[in-house]
This record gives C-alpha cells, structure tokens and sequence, in this order.
C-alpha cells in the first residue's frame, strides 16, 4: 500500500511544471556600471577619445560664444551713438570732375524740420610739426581739421582729457587730438600747454578725443576751429564733410532730400550716407565668418566621432570573452547592446563636458582682451551637449549591434 502512495506522489511531482524563472533585468545604475567599466580600465584611451569630440564642440561653442559677444558690443555700439546720423560728403558727378560743397552746406540743412542737429569740418592742406626747426618732424598719416563747435555734440563724442573748442578756444589758436593723432604724438596729459606747429604757427592742445566709431577719420586728425583757420590760413571753409543728426523716424526722408538741400545747383555731385550702415554690414560679414568657422567645428566634430567608432570597434573585438561570458551567465543581446552604447555614449558626455568648458573659458578669455562683454548663448551650451551625445549614439551604434550579434560559444572560444 505504502509503494502504491509513494508511486502517486512521485508521478505528480513530476507533472507538476517547473517554476519559470524571472527575465534577467539590468537597471540603469547597472548599465552606467558596465558602461562605464570600459572607460575607467582605459583611462588614456578613454581621455583621447574624448579629445577629437571636446575640440569640436570648443569650437562650436567658442566661435557662438566670440560671435554672440562681438555682436553684443557691435549692438552696443550703435544703440549709443544711434542709427539716425547721415553724413553728407562730396562726390563725383557726372561732369568727372570732384564736387565741393557750399560754404552754407550745414546751414540749409539744418533748415530741414526733422534735422536736430549739424556739424561740418573743412579738411585743411597744413602739416602739423612737433617743432618748427626740422622738417623731418612732420606726422605723416595725420590730417589737420577745422571743425564745427557743434561736432563733438552732434557726434555723441567724448573727451578723454582737457575741453573742446567753443566760441572763445575756437577763435584763438587752439588744438584738440584725435585719439590716434594724440598717440602718435605721445601726448596724454594737456594740462602742460603742450604746442604744435601748423602752418607755421603755434597751437597749443587743449584737449584729446575719445575714438569716435562712426568717423574713424576724425581719429588721425588734429582739429582747430574755423574762426581761426580761416583767419590765420585764409581758406574757404567749404565743408569736407557734414554731419547731421535727424529724427529716427524721418532718417530717410531726411537722406532723400539731404543732396538737393546741401547743394541745389548739382546735386548729383553730393553723397550722402549711414555711418551705422558700415556697422551692420560688418555685422553680416562677422555672421558669415561664424558659418564658416561653425563648418570647420562640425567636421572636428564629425572626426571625432569617426573616433570614438574605432575605438568602440576595437574594445568589441578585444573584449570578446567578456561579452560571452556575461552572454553564458544570462545577459541578454539587448543588455550587451546597452552597455556598449553607453560607454561610447558616457565617452561623447565627457568630451562634450570638457569641450563646452574649454569654448566658454576660450570665449571669456578672448572677450575680456578686447572689451567685451562675455555673452556665451545658451543654444551653444544646450546645442554642444546635444551634438556631443548625438555624436557619441551614432558612432556607438554600430558596435553595440555587432557586440549583441556575438554568440555565447563564439565569443568564448575566440577568447
């Protein structure tokens, strides 16, 4: 009776099916674990791998970064002195010969409603001397210019030392420096009665400009008033060029009817222009100076991908046992694919780090040299990163699919 029972249970012990077990798992703390386990085993090949990637994106992002803050401090530029300055010069008409503007050139323009302000300079034939015993004295490169009492207002100028011409300094023999005229002559301080020779008279400097951005002629010049020039010289103080200050609103309007204005007889002898125009086209050329340099970073990029792909290539066929053992012990193809394409990814990350890092120190550096503000876009932060992991999942592909591919036994006996 006993064998009886004992044959039943051992007859449903059988039939009873085994437990099925659960599908292996791998968590994302145990993903970057075995990702990562390559990397740190190979520091030196991980840290030059990273490199081709973190010269990419410091590119990228130094040039965004030099490209933003430049154009900031351009902005800047024209916000303070204005978009709304025209200028009114001579040209040549269709008779060939050089036109000259009248005398009351500034005059009838200043009649035009929307005008605020003018301010002419008569470009004069004198040399300036540091003395008046050898000729060998003369600044070669440096103008001498009568100028307007209204200039430094209608200009939005400044002073760096000393006062400007007015009524009284404008009569008298007078001197005030552009800002390169006053560094070729060594001259910072006016406070000493500082003199130079002009024409064969003595005008003592009473003043040194700020550069002017939107007339960087008047920087080489050494200007005098034109009271005085006309007296001393007795020239014609026909206007060289003229300034005029306008209503925002009306600025072309204004440049429309600035030529008929100045000189009604041959208008067609008379240009007139936007200084803040020459800015905005150095802006444009800047932006396309900034594709350029984006392409070659995109291409340090692209090499540095191609990069991490060898060497994710070379760690599949070196780390072949590894992967059939992990296969034999449980791992699936999809954990053998996730770790690969971590690692290479984890490789894009640190040199995505280390190259936003490295264009944004380059970026503060650069700015810093010239004046500017650093303004490092956020777009060239976000856009590196995203770039770099991009990089890295495109190059790590490939690799992570053929280490998958790799059979248990395969793997195990070419280890």
């Amino acid at each position: 009776m006993t064998a009886i029972l004992d044959t039943e249970q051992t007859q449903k012990a059988s039939a009873t099916p085994p437990t099925k077990l659960p599908p292996s798992r791998l968590l994302l703390i145990d993903v970057l674990s075995v990702g990562s386990s390559g990397l740190r085993s190979r520091k030196m090949r991980t840290a030059l791998s990273a490199l081709g990637i973190m010269i990419g994106i410091a590119a990228m992002v130094g040039v965004l970064g030099l490209s933003e803050s430049s154009q900031a401090d351009l902005r800047k530029q024209i916000e303070a002195l204005g978009t709304n300055l025209l200028t009114v010069s001579p040209g040549s008409g269709f008779g060939g010969g050089d036109g000259v503007l009248p005398e009351e050139a500034a005059a009838k323009i200043s009649r035009i409603g929307p005008v605020e302000i003018t301010a002419d300079v008569v470009t004069l034939e004198q040399s300036v001397l540091r003395n008046n015993l050898v000729n060998a004295n003369e600044t070669s490169g440096l103008s001498v210019v009568a100028a307007d009492e209204n200039l430094l207002s209608t200009l939005n100028g400044a002073l760096s030392a000393g006062i400007w011409l007015d009524e009284a300094t404008a009569a008298t023999p007078n001197v005030v420096l552009g800002s390169v005229a006053a560094e070729r002559h060594g001259i910072i301080d006016v406070s000493g009665g500082i003199q130079l020779y002009i024409g064969d008279e003595w005008f003592t400097v009473i003043g040194i400009l700020e550069p002017f951005p939107l007339a960087a002629d008047l920087d080489r010049s050494v200007l005098i008033g034109q009271p005085v020039a006309s007296e001393l010289f007795e020239v014609e103080l026909n206007p060289s060029i003229v300034y005029v200050r306008t209503d925002p609103s009306f600025v072309d309007d204004v440049r429309a009817v600035l030529p008929a204005t100045a000189d009604p007889a041959t208008p067609e002898e008379v240009e007139a222009s936007r200084p803040s125009e020459l800015l905005e086209t150095q802006n444009a050329i800047e932006d396309s100076f900034t594709n350029l340099f984006l392409g070659l970073g995109a291409v340090s990029l692209l090499v540095g991908g191609v990069g991490i792909a060898n060497v994710m290539v070379i760690a599949v066929i070196e780390r072949r046992n590894e992967i059939g053992l992990r296969r034999a012990l449980g791992a699936t193809r999809a954990h053998i694919r996730r770790q690969f394409l971590t690692e290479s990814l984890l490789l894009s990350l640190i040199g995505g780090i280390g190259g936003v890092a490295l264009g944004i120190f380059v970026t503060w550096i650069y700015a810093r040299s010239q004046g500017w503000d650093v303004v490092v876009p956020t777009l060239a932060v976000v856009g590196g990163m995203v770039a770099a992991l991009a990089i890295g999942g495109v190059a790590g592909l490939y690799p992570a699919m053929r280490a998958a591919r790799l059979a248990p036994t395969e793997a195990l006996r070419a280890a």
